[in-house]
Parts: structure tokens; C-alpha cells; sequence
């Protein structure tokens, strides 16, 4: 898959000391904000810069907005450019395996108009596995300017939402667990089920059974049910699940995917919201 990149590749790249690479470690728990930022310091892929995904990757939580609402991204673009990523950087990005803040971080380099941006395919655990060195050792940092070019038409929010499901404009996916989606089971919000007309799209079944991400083959049997004339928006339970998939569909080919950052954490933050428990 093109957003990918394989344990062997990123070697050679640090073999041979292309110092236009950053590696990004995005390690992190749900249930313990702290576990990503602990085991980075513990050990890393010799270079890795650590960024979080509460503290980097998303913005203050309001009242609307969602669970991880988006960055100010005029400072996320800062922060990046304070890590030494510009336009000409390739950026490799990792998780703990195949996970969801990897794609986090894609989704919002590509929102900056970004290029260069991979996930390494089984992250740490691959990497490790294979005997790869680690390291403790916190990298210098080589300041650079980045220059965001907006992706505007990539980000949706809730009125959008609104006004394109009430029209049929659009097919909204819902990458969170089938049990959630369904209403029966909840275990973060208040409010269980799902937004009214979304269709459910796991995003854990982008992965095969073993963690590898799919190929893109199976990928297009696994979306053949949707259109590429289709706008879809993508969405979950706080615009983080939902980021394997808006990958995972780029990949092969669908233009108009957008994401939508609020998600169901935003939508049930109005309490007129409906929602839904039947499969859609």
C-alpha cells in the first residue's frame, strides 16, 4: 500500500544516513495517557521523536467538538516544524503495531499538505521482532520551518454532517466496533448506538488477522460496496479509529473521503441528536 512503509525499507534509509528522514513514535493507551510517553523513554527506534496524541495530536476538549478534537493547526505546524520536519522531509510514523494514532498523525500531515508521510508497517512490535536495535537515547532536534498548505476539503463538520445526510449527498461510515455501533455496548459515552444512516466499517478490518494491513486487492473487495462517486465521510467514536480507514480508502484510489474529527463524541455532545441502534 503507498502510506506504507516496510521494516527493511526504513532500514536502508537509516543505513545509509538520509538525514531528510524523522521517525515519529505515537505509542499511546486510551486507558492510560501516560503508557505511549513511558515506553518511549524506555526504548525507541534509535532517532524516533515521540509525540502524544492528547498533548500533539489533538486539541482542548470542549463542550462540543469531540473526545480528540483537532489541534490548532497552525501550532501542530510548529510542532512538527520544531522537530525538524519541512516539505522535503520523508516522515515515518509508528505505533505500538497497526494501530490508530499512526494513521492519526497521517491524516494530519496530509491535512498540511504533506507528501512524504508512511506508516511502518507492525510498527515497534514488527521492529523489534526482528531484532532490530532500540534505544533510550532523546534525539537532537533540528529545527525546521513548515509551511502548511490546507487541506480544507479533507475535514467535515457537524452541520456538513447534517445537511449531506438529510440530502443523501454523502455515505458516512462509522469505524468503530460493531457492538458500539450497535447500542450494545458503550463503554466511553453516555449515549450508546451509533449517528442515524451510518454505515459500520470496522476499522480493524483494514488489518488481516495477523495485524498486516491488507493489500490493496483486499481492500477494494472489502469497500467494493461503496462508490468512488460517492463523498464519504468518514467518522468514530472521536476522529481517531476512523483515520486506518480514510487511509486505507485513499490507498486504493477514493478521492472525496473526508474525515469527520468530531465524530460520534461531538454528535451526542447536542442533545436533539438522535441516534440510532439498528444496522444501516
Amino acid at each position: 500500500m503507498s502510506f506504507l512503509i516496510s521494516i527493511s525499507r526504513l532500514k536502508k534509509r537509516l543505513e545509509n544516513k538520509q538525514n531528510n528522514t524523522v521517525i515519529v513514535d505515537v505509542r499511546f493507551q486510551l486507558n492510560d495517557p501516560d503508557a505511549g510517553r513511558k515506553v518511549y523513554l524506555e526504548d525507541h527506534i534509535p532517532g524516533a521523536i515521540y509525540m502524544d496524541l492528547k498533548k500533539d495530536l489533538s486539541g482542548k476538549v470542549e463542550k462540543h467538538g469531540g473526545n480528540h478534537p483537532l489541534p490548532d493547526m497552525n501550532m501542530f505546524a510548529n510542532k512538527i516544524g520544531n522537530i525538524g520536519i519541512d516539505h522535503h522531509t520523508t516522515v515515518v510514523i509508528y505505533d505500538q503495531s497497526n494501530d490508530m494514532f499512526a494513521a492519526r498523525m497521517w491524516w494530519l500531515l496530509h491535512y498540511l499538505g504533506h507528501k512524504k508521510v508512511y506508516v511502518l508497517e507492525g510498527g515497534y512490535e514488527r521492529w523489534v521482532s526482528e531484532g532490530n536495535e532500540v534505544t533510550d537515547e532523546i534525539p537532537a532536534l533540528e529545527t525546521k520551518e513548515f509551511h502548511p498548505v490546507f487541506q480544507e476539503d479533507q475535514v467535515v463538520h457537524i452541520e456538513e454532517v447534517k445537511e449531506k445526510m438529510s440530502d443523501n449527498k454523502a455515505v458516512l461510515l462509522d469505524s468503530r466496533g460493531k457492538d458500539r455501533y450497535l447500542g450494545k455496548s458503550e463503554p466511553m459515552y453516555a449515549k450508546a448506538g451509533h449517528i442515524p444512516g451510518a454505515k459500520n466499517f470496522v476499522w480493524k478490518d483494514v488489518l488481516n488477522e495477523d495485524g498486516s494491513w491488507k493489500k490493496d486487492d483486499q481492500l477494494k473487495s472489502h469497500f467494493s460496496s461503496l462508490s468512488k462517486d460517492d463523498e464519504i465521510i468518514v467518522s468514530c467514536g472521536s476522529g481517531v479509529s476512523a483515520c486506518p480507514n480514510v487511509l486505507a480508502l485513499k490507498a486504493i484510489g477514493y478521492k472525496n473521503v473526508r474525515l469527520y474529527p468530531g465524530s460520534y463524541s461531538d454528535w451526542i455532545s447536542y442533545d436533539e441528536n438522535e441516534v440510532e441502534t439498528k444496522e444501516e
